[in-house]
C-alpha cells in the first residue's frame, strides 16, 4: 500500500507541474532555452530605434514584447549606495588595509545579499528607476599612484596585487555562485589609466610608459576579468595613447575583448561619449560620436548618446549589424541576473529585506572596520588606555562628531551609524568623566576651544584629518578648488596648529591622535607630537565602535597601509605624469614617513625557519610566525621580490604574496604561501609579451615593506 500510494503522489505531482506549466509569448522569455537563442530571437523582433534604447543605461519599457523598464546605474563601493537603508561598510581604501581578501569577500556577499533584497522590494511597488537595479558599477581597481587625487579613497591602494586579490574577491562576492544566474553583475573601473586629475578628467591624454601601461594599469582589469569573469567594464572619461577610452578599439577590443577574452560587456563612464565630441575634440558631431563607441565596442551608454545610433545607421556611419552585436552583451547581462525569467527560477529572490542590516552584517562591518585601522605610532606604549583605571577622558576635535567622517563617498546610510565620540562614551567604565569640545572648525583657523581642558585630563583624545568635504570626485568636495583632488597632502594648517596647543597643555599625559581621510597624509608634525596615532581611514558605521575598542585594548590593531605615506608633496613627482617613476613603494627612492605595508600592533610577531620550494610553475613558501608578546593579535605577513641585478628596469621590489594570521600570546603557528610564477613577469618592448626574467631574486618575507624579517635569494630560470 505505501508504495501506490507513494507513486500516486508522485504522478499527482507530475500532474500538477504540467497543469501549472508557463506558456510564453515569444521563444526569448523561456528560460529553457539557451541565452544565445533567446537573444537571437529578441534581436530580431526589435526595431531599430528599441535596439538603441535598450544600449541607454535609462533603457524604457519596450510593452508591446513584454519588457519592463531598466535601469543599469547602481553602485556599491562599500554598501548599497545611494538607495536607502544598507549596512556601510568602510571605504574601500580601508578594506584594503585589512589584507585580508576572504574577510572582502565575505563584506561583498553581504552587499550583494542586501542588493538583492532591495531590488526585488522595490520591484514590488513598481520602483524601477535608478539605483534600484541589479547592475553594479563597482569595484573601481585603478591604482592609486599619487596621494593627491580625490577618488582613490575608491580604490584597494598602489600596488597592483594587492588589488587584483581585493578587487576578485568583491567581484566574487557580488556575483555569487550560481551555475545559472548571476546574483549581481560587478563592474570593473574605470578603464584604464585613469587616477586624476579630477580636473581635467574630460579632456587629458595618458601617455604612460608602455612597461608601466602594462605592468602597473592593467593587471587588476585583466585579472578581474579573467579570475573572477566579471561581468562588466567601466570605459574612462579621458583619452590614453591619444584616443579616448571608449573610442579606442585597442583597449576595448585589440585588449579586452581579444586578448583577454572578456565576454561581459562595456559601459561607458556616465557622459564620456559626449567628451569625444565636446572636449576631446575627436570627432564633430554626436552621432559621430555615438558610431566611434560602437564600432570600438561600448554597449551600453551612461548618458544621452546613444539615441543618435539610429542616425549613425541612416547615414551610413555604421552598418544595423554593428548594433546588433553591441546590444548582445546587455541582453546576456539581463537574462543571466535573471530579469526576463519567472521569479521561482532563480535562487536569488527568495532573499528577504529582512537581511538588510541585519545584525550579521553590523558584526561584519564592525570586523572590517576593527581590522582596516592602522597603528602607525604608539611611544612608550601610550595604548590601549587602562578603562578600569582612566578618571577623567578628554575627546576633541570635529570628526569625533561628523558622520561624514566615517562614510567616504559613494555610500549608505544605516540609520546606524556610531561616531568616535559615541564608541568612546559607551566604551568608558560609569565613573570616568568624559568632556568633549569639537575645539576648531575644519574650514575656519581663527576658532580654538577645548585645549585649555586638557590639563586636567588623563588622556587626550584628538579626532581630525579630513571628510568627504576635502576630497572626493570632481565637484562633490565642497571646500576644495581643485575639483576634489589634494594638492597638499598635509593636514588642514588650523589642525596641526590646535594638536601644539593641547599638547602644551597635558603636561605628560597621553595624546592619543586619531585622523580620518582616504588618502596618504603627510604628517611629521603630528608625528612628533603625539604619542599614539590611529588613522582610520572612513570606516563606516561601526567606525566608533571599533576605534574605541582599539584605544581600550579590546582589540588589537592589525591594519596595515595600502599606500605609501610621504612626508611631503614635494617627495612627488608631476602629479599629470602617469609613468610611475618615483612613485609608490615599488618605485621611490627616498624615505618615507610610514612604508606601503606598514601597521603596528600591541604585541610583537617573531619570524623564523624560512623554507622556499619551486614546483609547477609556484613558489613555495613556509615559515613560522610567533606571537612573542602579551595580546591576543593578528599578523600580516607580506612577501615580495626583488631582482637582484636586473637587465631591465625593474620595481625595487614588489608585493606577491600575503596572509593575515591570529595568534594567541606565545603561540606558534607554521604557515604557507604558494606565489605563481607568473606575478615575475615584466612586459618586453620589443617582443611585445610577458615574460620572466631569469636569473637571481631575493624573497622578502616581513610585516611591512621595509620591515623584512625574512629573506632568501632563489635561481628563476
Amino acid at each position: 500500500m505505501k508504495q501506490i500510494f507513494t507513486l500516486l503522489l508522485i504522478s499527482l505531482l507530475i500532474g500538477c507541474r504540467e497543469q501549472v506549466q508557463i506558456k510564453y509569448d515569444y521563444p526569448f522569455q523561456n528560460p529553457e532555452l539557451p541565452n544565445d537563442q533567446r537573444i537571437e530571437d529578441l534581436i530580431s523582433r526589435l526595431l531599430l530605434e528599441e535596439k538603441a534604447s535598450l544600449m541607454l543605461y535609462n533603457s524604457p519599457a519596450i510593452e508591446r514584447l513584454g519588457i519592463s523598464e531598466y535601469n543599469w546605474w547602481n553602485e556599491c563601493l562599500h554598501g548599497v549606495a545611494r538607495a536607502g537603508k544598507a549596512t556601510v561598510f568602510p571605504q574601500a581604501i580601508g578594506m584594503a588595509a585589512t589584507f585580508d581578501d576572504e574577510l572582502i569577500f565575505r563584506v561583498a556577499t553581504a552587499i550583494s545579499d542586501e542588493a538583492r533584497a532591495k531590488h526585488h522590494a522595490a520591484v514590488r511597488i513598481g520602483n524601477r528607476v535608478q539605483y534600484s537595479g541589479l547592475s553594479f558599477w563597482t569595484p573601481n581597481i585603478n591604482i592609486f599612484r599619487d596621494p593627491r587625487w580625490g577618488r582613490g579613497q575608491e580604490t584597494y591602494g598602489e600596488d597592483p596585487y594587492l588589488t587584483s586579490k581585493m578587487g576578485i574577491a568583491f567581484v566574487k562576492g557580488l556575483q555569487g555562485d550560481d551555475p545559472k544566474y548571476l546574483k549581481t553583475a560587478a563592474c570593473a573601473k574605470h578603464y584604464v589609466v585613469h587616477s586624476g586629475p579630477e580636473k581635467t578628467r574630460h579632456y587629458f591624454n595618458a601617455i604612460p610608459l608602455e612597461r608601466d601601461f602594462r605592468e602597473t594599469y592593467l593587471p587588476g582589469f585583466q585579472a578581474l576579468v579573467q579570475k573572477s569573469q566579471v561581468e562588466a567594464v567601466m570605459c574612462a572619461y579621458n583619452r590614453t595613447f591619444d584616443k579616448p577610452c571608449c573610442g579606442s578599439e585597442y583597449l576595448l577590443k585589440d585588449i579586452l575583448r581579444h586578448e583577454w577574452g572578456f565576454e561581459g560587456h562595456i559601459v561607458s563612464d556616465c557622459w564620456a561619449l559626449d567628451d569625444i565630441w565636446a572636449r576631446h575634440n575627436i570627432v564633430d558631431e554626436k552621432v559621430e560620436a555615438a558610431a566611434m563607441a560602437a564600432k570600438a565596442g561600448v554597449n551600453l551608454n551612461c548618458g544621452y548618446i546613444y539615441k543618435y545610433l539610429p542616425k549613425a545607421v541612416d547615414t551610413g556611419l555604421i552598418d544595423e549589424k554593428v548594433v546588433d552585436e553591441a546590444l548582445k552583451p546587455l541582453l546576456e547581462t539581463r537574462l543571466n541576473l535573471g530579469l526576463f525569467d519567472p521569479d521561482g527560477l532563480n535562487p536569488y529572490t527568495s532573499i528577504k529585506p529582512e537581511v538588510v542590516n541585519c545584525e550579521l552584517h553590523k558584526q561584519l562591518a564592525y570586523e572590517t572596520a576593527s581590522k582596516s585601522i592602522v597603528l602607525l605610532k604608539n611611544e612608550g606604549r601610550a595604548l590601549p588606555l587602562n578603562k578600569k583605571t582612566l578618571k577623567n577622558l578628554l575627546i576633541l576635535g570635529p570628526t569625533a562628531t561628523d558622520v561624514t567622517a566615517l562614510l567616504g563617498n559613494y555610500n549608505g546610510f544605516s540609520g546606524e551609524m556610531t561616531t568616535f565620540l559615541e564608541g568612546l562614551v559607551a566604551e568608558v567604565d560609569e565613573g570616568t568623566i568624559v568632556e568633549y569640545n569639537q575645539g576648531f572648525m575644519f574650514h575656519n583657523d581663527s576658532l580654538f576651544h577645548g585645549f585649555w581642558q586638557a590639563g586636567r585630563a588623563d588622556a587626550v583624545v584628538v579626532c581630525l584629518g579630513i571628510n568627504s568635504l576635502y576630497e572626493g570626485e570632481e565637484g562633490d568636495a565642497m571646500l576644495n578648488s581643485n575639483g576634489g583632488d589634494r594638492m597638499d597632502i598635509s593636514l588642514p594648517a588650523n589642525q596641526i596648529k590646535y594638536v601644539k596647543m593641547v599638547k602644551d597643555q597635558i603636561k605628560g599625559k597621553p595624546l592619543i591622535v586619531v585622523i580620518t581621510g582616504g588618502s596618504a597624509m603627510a604628517i611629521p608634525e603630528i608625528e612628533k607630537m603625539a604619542n599614539a596615532i590611529l588613522f582610520t581611514w572612513y570606516p563606516g558605521e561601526q567606525g566608533g565602535n571599533a576605534l574605541a575598542d582599539i584605544i581600550f585594548g579590546d582589540v588589537n590593531p592589525s591594519g596595515r597601509l595600502p599606500v605609501t605615506f610621504y612626508n611631503s608633496v614635494n617627495d612627488l613627482p608631476d602629479f599629470e605624469n602617469y609613468n610611475m617613476e618615483g612613485r609608490t613603494y615599488r618605485y621611490f627612492e627616498g624615505e618615507p614617513l610610514y612604508p606601503f605595508g606598514f601597521g603596528l600592533s600591541f604585541t610583537d610577531f617573531e619570524y623564523s625557519d624560512i623554507k622556499i620550494n619551486q614546483s609547477n610553475g609556484k613558489i613555495l613558501l613556509q615559515m613560522k610566525i610567533k606571537n612573542t608578546g602579551n595580546y591576543y593579535g593578528d599578523e600580516v605577513v607580506q612577501v615580495y621580490i626583488q631582482k637582484i641585478d636586473p637587465k631591465f628596469w625593474r620595481p625595487i621590489k614588489q608585493l606577491i604574496g600575503f596572509k593575515r594570521i591570529s595568534l594567541n600570546e606565545d603561540e606558534e603557528k607554521s604557515i604557507s604561501i604558494d606565489i605563481d610564477k607568473e606575478q615575475l613577469q615584466y612586459w618586453d618592448v620589443d617582443q611585445q609579451e610577458y615574460r620572466i626574467e631569469p636569473g637571481t631574486y631575493e624573497i622578502q618575507i616581513g610585516s611591512s615593506s621595509k620591515d623584512i624579517r625574512l629573506n632568501q635569494e632563489i635561481r628563476i630560470n
